[in-house]
């Protein structure tokens, strides 16, 4: 999968597979109060979790990623409306099947000296 390092927003409510681009602007704008041309990946999926889409703007205009499952689920945690932030590797999980929830990777380290 070659999606963008942008920050992940992933919405915890069911949507309607059916919306294309422009609905789902509407929800990023709307639901997650957030500009959908803003470098980030915006993560939607239907209620029998079997289908994901990814929002995200490409310096001229919106790309649109679709994946539907055959047999099995994606672990999204269907909630009241929250916006979960995930970290990119977080999102791979999830797209492979993995619980992103139950998952923990290392802590980032930052040092500004060495010696």
């Amino acid at each position: 999968m070659n999606l963008p390092e942008y920050p992940v927003y992933l919405a915890s409510f069911a949507v309607d597979m059916r919306k294309s681009i422009d609905g789902l602007c509407l929800l990023v704008s709307g639901a997650l109060n957030k500009n959908p041309t803003e470098p980030a990946l915006y993560v939607f999926c239907n209620k029998g979790r079997n289908k994901i889409k990814i929002l995200y703007w490409d310096r001229n205009g919106f790309c649109l990623w679709y994946k539907r499952l055959e047999k099995e689920k994606f672990k999204v945690p269907i909630q009241n409306g929250e916006v979960f932030n995930l970290e990119p590797r977080q999102l791979e999980w999830l797209l492979s099947g993995l619980d992103f929830t139950k998952l923990k990777g290392h802590k980032r380290l930052n040092y500004s000296a060495f010696g």
